[in-house]
């Protein structure tokens, strides 16, 4: 549960802020900040955490690391109030709003923290109550930069404050054996809150690591199923000699011969159509397409246990960690959702058989690609006479692209195209250093030359398996 408006009380009757400096202010969370303080040489990090059910304030011993990307808020925080002295810090009556008076020579500012579970915030405003900036932004209970945020500062009577204590005790901690009321509740906090605690992440942790962990399993069994498969090969190529070897005898849709090797009778099934020779051509280009799937899977293979590797190695990271800020935002990067994964390049990326393809779906994100991510080698594919994005395939160094990673990248240049509705649409590829901006054209224009034409018809079971492979 959060801190009542008596433990919010206690809290701020141990803390010496009149005359502090904010030194630092870093936003581990969405929801929680931290602010370094400095007061005579003495350092302390107060938190702010505004999470429903563990809403509070207090000094903490625990380090605040900053984020990989600033969060905005903190940004906000960290060029305007950062640096600035606290005239003074106090609860508004007995309520669970907490304002806080900063100010530099040429500037006076008031942070609101309210602590209420479900409407939680920090909010700074000017001298006049004029919002200058929130940790969350709710437009329609107008705290938004330039909204009015004045709360009223009630005087509170004996009578009221006793009452108060009856129906809201101030918990003491007991089991938790530190001297003042700030570390008991960092320490209940840290160990037993509903949420924040070591307790509860590694609870989020062990759901998210069995989750991943289970689908990558499922997937790499799927692939060994399937290199057992390709392993019967030898079996095509003895196939394909066997029909040679007894080419006078190939009639009709059965030959049955002696196989040479064990000596046993063996029926191969024929097509009445075709010659000796071109039956036992089916079985060499069966043969040669399962040694290279072959090859494909032991890539495939090995990138999923490097993953599975990876994984167990952030899931042993998250079990080691004794910092909970730190905890929660390992957590929180892992399960963010992939549309907000920062990526190392524009637009969409997959990895589909050892091959790279990336596309563009916007005329920004085109260019953004032409410009920054692809060479002159690599593959360009774009739906003919439609309007839609590029798709690129990096090339690979002596190694010609694959009829079947075209058809891949063919698929992903219609379905991002207004071709999608038809399901299919003539697609034209060439080299990236075959193509040449239009002139005066709008941004990510380009003009192909040396194109070839491929015709696509949307397939649903390739989409289906590129959904899998995005990265």
């Amino acid at each position: 549960m959060s801190l009542n408006c008596n433990e919010l009380n206690a809290v701020l009757g141990e803390l010496n802020l009149e005359g502090a400096f904010i030194q630092e202010i870093i936003q581990t969370g969405y929801d929680t900040l931290t602010l370094r303080i400095i007061n005579k040489g003495d350092v302390d990090t107060l938190l702010i955490c505004t999470k429903q059910n563990a809403c509070r304030i207090h000094t903490t011993k625990l380090k605040a690391r900053k984020n990989e990307k600033p969060l905005r808020f903190q940004e906000f925080l960290r060029s305007r109030v950062q640096g600035m002295r606290i005239n003074s810090c106090k609860q508004l009556g007995l309520d669970r709003i907490v304002k806080m008076d900063v100010s530099t020579w040429k500037e006076r500012l008031f942070l609101y923290i309210r602590l209420w579970s479900g409407a939680a915030n920090v909010i700074v405003t000017d001298e006049e109550g004029t919002i200058l900036d929130c940790m969350f932004r709710r437009p329609k209970k107008n705290e938004v930069t330039g909204g009015k945020f004045i709360p009223e500062e009630k005087t509170v009577s004996e009578e009221e404050q006793k009452l108060s204590l009856e129906k809201f005790p101030v918990r003491t901690f007991e089991e938790i054996d530190l001297p003042t009321f700030n570390q008991k509740v960092d320490e209940f906090y840290s160990e037993h809150a509903a949420s924040l605690s070591r307790e509860t992440l590694l609870s989020q942790a062990e759901k998210w690591y069995n989750s991943k962990h289970s689908k990558m399993e499922a997937a790499l069994e799927k692939l060994l199923e399937k290199k057992e498969q390709f392993k019967d090969a030898e079996k095509l190529k003895h196939t394909g000699d066997l029909i040679l070897s007894y080419a006078q005898e190939a009639k009709g849709s059965l030959l049955t011969c002696i196989d040479y090797d064990t000596g046993k009778e063996v029926h191969i099934r024929l097509d009445e159509k075709k010659s000796p020779q071109e039956n036992a051509g089916e079985y060499y280009t069966q043969y040669k397409k399962a040694l290279s799937g072959m090859d494909d899977l032991e890539h495939d293979i090995e990138l999923s246990r490097r993953n599975i590797k990876a994984l167990d190695e952030e899931y042993s990271r998250i079990l080691k960690e004794k910092n909970v800020l730190r905890m929660e935002q390992l957590l929180r990067h892992d399960t963010t959702p992939k549309q907000k994964v920062e990526k190392p390049h524009a637009g969409l990326h997959y990895e589909v058989k050892g091959w790279t393809l990336m596309v563009g779906r916007t005329a920004a994100e085109n260019d953004e690609l032409l410009r920054h991510t692809v060479k002159g080698q690599d593959m360009w594919l774009h739906a003919r006479d439609y309007a839609g994005g590029y798709v690129f395939i990096k090339q690979q160094r002596n190694k010609t692209v694959p009829l079947d990673i075209l058809l891949y990248a063919g698929n992903l240049a219609v379905y991002h195209s207004k071709a999608r509705r038809n399901a299919q649409a003539d697609v034209y590829y060439t080299q990236v250093k075959y193509l040449r901006r239009a002139k005066n054209g709008p941004k990510g224009l380009v003009i192909p030359t040396q194109e070839k034409n491929l015709f696509i018809k949307l397939d649903e079971k390739k989409l289906r398996e590129l959904e899998d492979l995005q990265t």
